[in-house]
This record gives structure tokens, sequence and C-alpha cells, in this order.
């Protein structure tokens, strides 16, 4: 137990850790510690400027792990992710080159830049934690965590990722513009100093790594879920494929990725059992990723996030 709240105790220091170079944004933050407890990938969406990159790179200092960015472009190849064989003329053999897959935290700048080709080569190490060149697999680290960034407003020269890729993201998180107060903070710390390249100068410290990752993880499985919690989560998910306004709904895989986040969640908040209330906290950035909507619902202003909220206000909920 007390391994157990060790590691629950340097996790929750993360947040002010990262709050060195990130002003705000604490649900993003918190919700790419649930990934890391699950061993899930997020899609985090926003327009460009508001730090996305800051704060990959801030939270791969603060737990002391390796991180790669690599910039999706229309050009970019399958090799160019996940590596290739190259020609050594002195030995007349070929080497496996690593990809800038292998790492802990790889943030895929703008994938929906990237055509589905390159997508589908970022989907096998998603989904399998591997590559495979030349017919042979290899593993990737023991915690790695896709990090993608799409931007919400360009559509102009992308590639829309499918259902399937959507689907095997955990999380969809949302970095909005600052409020007037945190814009006020950011623009304080740059002119007194901050340069966002030298996170070691602004203060930040490794306060976990992969050790007290893999004592959570432990612990995350032993959090209990009771059968009507269970049910309170099928039920909002069978919700969504009998709503009027979607065309598809979430898939079993989705009310999986729900649970688990629910139970990493209670783990975090100090419970050894999910609540009802854990499966509400998670649902609209574990689900909205999930719900594709028909075009006339669209149309007509309908999101994802508004019909999730509708029916978190209409599913009953378990006593």
């Amino acid at each position: 137990m007390t391994a157990s709240n060790d590691a629950r105790q340097s996790l929750i220091a993360l947040r002010s850790e990262v709050a060195k170079a990130i002003v705000g944004n604490d649900a993003a933050v918190t919700g790419l510690i649930l990934a890391l407890l699950c061993r899930g990938h997020v899609l985090l969406e926003g327009v460009p400027g508001v730090a996305k990159t800051l704060l990959v790179r801030t939270l791969a200092a603060a737990l002391d792990l390796r991180t790669t960015r690599v910039q999706f472009t229309p050009d970019l190849m399958p090799g160019d992710v996940t590596g290739s064989l190259v020609y050594d003329p002195h030995t007349a053999e070929f080497s496996f080159r690593e990809g800038p897959v292998f790492t802990n935290l790889l943030l895929a700048d703008e994938i929906n830049r990237t055509p589905p080709k390159t997508q589908s080569a970022l989907l096998e190490a998603m989904e399998e934690r591997q590559v495979s060149v030349d017919g042979e697999p290899r593993k990737l680290p023991e915690v790695f965590v896709v990090i993608a960034t799409q931007n919400p407003v360009e559509y102009e020269g992308t590639y829309p990722l499918p259902e399937a890729q959507l689907d095997r993201f955990l999380l969809k998180l949302t970095m909005p513009a600052p409020s007037r107060e945190d814009e006020i903070a950011v623009l304080t710390r740059h002119a007194e100093g901050f340069d966002p390249r030298d996170l070691a100068g602004a203060g930040v410290r490794p306060v976990a790594g992969a050790g007290e990752l893999a004592a959570a993880r432990a612990a995350v499985r032993e959090v209990t879920v009771g059968p009507e919690v269970t049910g309170y989560v099928v039920d909002l998910c069978r919700a969504t494929r009998e709503a009027p306004a979607v065309r598809l709904g979430v898939s079993p895989r989705g009310a999986t990725a729900l649970l688990s986040v629910a139970r990493a969640w209670a783990w975090l908040s100090g419970r050894a059992y999910v609540t009802p209330d854990d499966v509400k906290t998670l649902a609209r950035p574990a689900l909205r990723h999930r719900v594709e909507l028909r075009p006339e619902a669209e149309l007509e202003g309908a999101t994802a996030d508004g019909l999730l909220d509708r029916l978190l206000a209409t599913v009953p909920v378990p006593r």
C-alpha cells in the first residue's frame, strides 16, 4: 500500500511541476496522466499557439521520460516514423535504424496532415506496441504513449482520421484559448525571462519515473468496479448508438476505454472503487471522438459534446 500511495503522490505532484511551464489547462494535464496510467493514447485538439508541444515536453521532463516530436506532412513516409533498413557498405549488410517512434512520449504533430499509409503505420505501433519492418516485428518501449495533435480550424490539405484509428485513442482532449487572466500570466512569465526552450531553467525537475508509473498501473488494476457501475457504462454507450442524431455510436472498445480511465481517475482520487460520478467526469474525453453525427444533425448545430451532455442528463444513474 505504501508503494501505491507514494506513486499516487508522485503523480499528483506532476501537476504542480508542469505548472512551472504551463499556465492553466489542468484538465489536459490530468488527461495525459490518466492515459499514462491506462497505457492509452491521446488526441490533443487546439488551435496553434496554445502550448500543446510545450505541454508534452514539460510532462516528459517531469517524468524523466524520452520524448520525440514528428511533424506530420503530406510527404511523410511510414519509414520516416517507424525506421527503416539501411545498407552499410563496409559490412555489405542491412541494419535497422530506429525511427522516432522508439520513444516514451511520441508527439505526432498535426497527424491529420499525413496520408492514410503513414497513419496506418502509426496505428500498428499504437495498437500492437511494435513496428514491423521487412516482416520482422520490433518491440517498442514499455512506456509508450502517442499524443497526436490536430488543428480544429484547418481542413484544406488534411486527411481526416478514419473511425478505426480514432477509436484507438483512449481520450480526446481539447486545449482552448486561455482566459484573460491566464493569458496575462503567460505574458508576465515571458516578460520576466521565461524561455520555453529551457525547461530546466524554469525549474522543471523529474518528480516521477518509470518505476512510479509501473507501481501506479499495478494499483489501478486493483480498483474494483461494481456491477451497477459496469451497467451504467454500458447504458451510456448503448444510448449513443440509439440516438437519432448519431450515424456511428460508441463501440464496445469505447466502453472499455471509459471504464479504464474511470478506474484510473478513482485511484488518482484516493479511492479503491469506481463511482458513477467517475464515469460522468470522464465520459466526454473518452467518448467524444467515438461518436459520429449525421450530416443533417451537424448542419443544425449538433455536437458530440452536446449529445453526451444530454445523455448524461437522461440515462439513469445507479444509486
